[in-house]
């Protein structure tokens, strides 16, 4: 559930991943053992239990901020870098004091909440400071300015009239929020950055060390291989389930897309169109149970509900992202001529000599890890102890697979002994922005802004639900340009949320509009993580690449409203309701990716296609007569549609 990979030039303070790790040197063996170490307390805390809250969460940023330091080291690769390490040396000094401080006086802090003191004051600026500042090396300067602001904003926004000023802290009180309490540095968000969210980490982590990216394409291939567009499928379908895992758009490109857009240039397909199937197939995985990216166990903690109920009600939209994408591709196949994958390309990209021989085996860790999860949610354990379930049921079927294939258990061991490694690295800027994030909503709630903001909103709005629900879609689109989705949404929900919970819809029907919002971001212009890093794979301009992304993941962008005018699509209410809003969905999803697609309605004119448009309008007309109008239109033109006797042009 890496978030943090860009794509375009590192700056000089970010050398490339390989220049951080070089073999044999002092600061690689440092990282190496720290993401050991990591990883170990996040299976410890997960089989365990945490520790108290101030020890569990100092301990947890006292780690990652170290890792991130030195993965993301200062001047390196310049004449200055001895300025650097001191510099470095220093951030790691005051991180893990000020880290060390608060697990001594945990009890203290815990209790009588005590006066801050000059160096306390200090600490507590200097290590938000270091926070920020590996934020800014390894993602950008956006989230850190915007943390900067919001600090400033509590120290000085007394002298700003009207509305938007509050009373006035002083720099003991706010330093007093930020470290001796746990609602700043070490707050809730850090919190489940140390446990629900590490521990889904490496989970992710082990399952694709146990060859599940390899497993998920093979699938994929037999599935939609030998259909019209079977590239564009193969690409739709693996990058869904190793989405589902992974978490991350651009981890998701990263990998996936090596495999899946080099085969669809090798069948003609157009640079640009390959890239934008991998950058919306991919961006769905942050939406789709059982993990969905890191912002849905945040999304747990704010709207006071288990994230199993949040997988539940992201379940339905997920299938309507996914059968979107499908469709749309599979009517461009088709007009476009665009045929099925031949079983030697599957063969090639699997690895293998023909087309895709399937071992049943290498299913074996992906459904013991499920069944380890199910296993703990049956027994009534916590979400992270049926996490560490899953990882351990997950490696003894690995072992037990290999051994069956003649290797031996040193050689699987070996294989999975990089996970704990990968999984410790992953978590460390996620990490880092959760803490950054916490402080920034800490702020918020001390100076009472979000509250000043929500009725600002309701008073210019007149209570137009619609007004406030396309004002906050586009913060989120713009938000999200640059950072990564878990710290776009906590920004976007902590702000802006409370108003449409106040006009009457419920808090998980907002706060997943604003996820799914702030997860197109990575593909929307004009800074789109997602298509920039499958542009380079693709040899295309991200401009062209961008237009397809949005083109096939249209779907996405609309379905949220959906969400505001049927409740069911987020199971919410009985089976008729979630029934009605299933059937809508399907018919919206299907009518807008034939009319994207140019699936002509009648005959085999183009222009017919626009037909598609009347059930799509219907669809936004809640009630049981349009439900039924919706499909009969719906149906009628599906029929029409196949009548056609000869091929529409390209």
């Amino acid at each position: 559930m890496q978030e943090t990979l860009r794509s375009g030039a590192l700056k000089p303070d970010e050398p490339a991943h390989g220049d951080d790790v070089q073999s044999g040197t002092l600061r690689a063996r440092a990282v190496l053992l720290l993401s050991i170490g990591l990883g170990l307390f996040i299976l410890y805390s997960a089989a365990f239990g945490a520790f108290e809250s101030l020890i569990q969460r100092a301990s947890f940023v006292a780690l990652v901020a170290t890792l991130g330091v030195l993965m993301h080291p200062l001047l390196a690769g310049s004449r200055f870098r001895a300025l650097g390490i001191a510099i470095d040396a220093a951030m790691i000094a005051i991180v893990v004091y000020a880290c060390a401080s608060v697990i001594v006086r945990f009890e203290q802090i815990m209790v009588e909440r005590p006066f801050a003191e000059l160096p306390d004051v200090i600490l507590a600026f200097a290590t938000l400071a270091v926070i920020l500042e590996i934020a800014r090396r390894a993602v950008s300067w956006v989230f850190p300015l915007l943390v900067i602001v919001m600090v400033a904003y509590a120290l000085f926004g007394d002298a700003i009239p009207g509305r938007m000023g509050h009373r006035g802290f002083d720099v003991y009180y706010v330093s007093e929020t930020i470290f001796l309490s746990d609602l700043g540095l070490w707050g809730m968000l850090v919190g489940i950055a140390s446990t629900t969210l590490a521990i889904f980490v490496l989970f992710g982590a082990f399952l694709l060390h146990t060859g599940a990216g390899k497993t998920f394409f093979d699938l994929a291939s037999r599935a939609s291989g030998n259909t019209p567009g079977g590239a564009a499928k193969i690409a739709t379908i693996a990058s869904g389930f190793f989405g589902m895992i992974s978490g991350s758009t651009v981890a998701n490109v990263a990998t996936t897309g090596n495999f899946t857009i080099p085969l669809m240039r090798r069948l003609n397909y157009p640079r640009a169109y390959a890239g934008g199937v991998e950058a919306v197939a991919s961006t769905g995985g942050q939406l789709a149970p059982p993990i969905m990216g890191t912002a849905a166990f945040v999304m747990a903690e704010l709207v006071g509900v288990s994230y199993w109920t949040i997988a539940a009600a992201a379940l339905l939209p997920s299938l309507l992202f996914y059968l979107g994408i499908f469709a749309t591709v599979h009517v461009i196949a088709v007009r476009k001529g665009l045929g099925a994958t031949p079983p030697e390309e599957t063969g090639q990209v699997a690895g293998q000599a023909a087309g895709p021989v399937f071992d049943a085996r290498a299913l074996a860790p992906i459904v013991a890890s499920l069944g380890g999860i199910v296993f703990g949610i049956l027994n009534g354990n916590s979400v992270d102890t049926s996490a560490f379930y899953g990882i351990a049921a997950m490696i003894v079927a690995f072992v037990l697979a290999r051994l069956s294939a003649g290797e031996g258990p040193w050689q699987a061991c070996r294989q999975l002994a990089p996970a704990i490694v990968t999984g410790g690295r992953g978590v460390v800027i996620v990490g880092l922005l959760l803490v950054a994030a916490q402080v920034f909503v800490s702020l918020l709630n001390l100076t009472g802004v979000g509250v000043t903001l929500t009725g600002i909103i309701l008073s210019h709005a007149g209570g137009n639900v619609w007004a406030i629900a396309i004002v906050m879609a586009v913060v989120c689109l713009i938000a999200g340009m640059g950072l990564p989705t878990s710290a776009a949404y906590v920004l976007v929900a902590a702000v802006f949320a409370p108003a449409l919970i106040q006009a009457g819809l419920p808090a998980l029907t907002v706060h997943l509009f604003v996820l799914y919002y702030a997860t197109l971001s990575v593909i929307t212009p004009p800074v789109c993580v997602g298509v920039f890093v499958a542009a380079s794979i693709a040899e295309e301009s991200w401009p062209k690449v961008a237009a397809q992304a949005v083109r096939l993941g249209a779907v996405a962008y609309v379905l949220p409203m959906l969400f505001l005018l049927y409740p069911g699509l987020l199971m919410q209410g009985g089976f008729m309701q979630i029934a009605e809003a299933a059937l809508v969905g399907v018919i919206f999803t299907l009518s807008l990716a034939f009319l994207l697609g140019w699936r002509p309605a009648i005959g085999t004119s183009s222009v017919s296609s626009l037909l598609w448009v009347v059930p799509l309008t219907i669809a936004f007309w809640p009630g049981h007569m349009s439900t039924l109008l919706a499909c009969a239109i719906f149906a009628v033109l599906m029929l029409a549609s196949r009548v056609r006797k000869v091929p529409v042009p390209v």
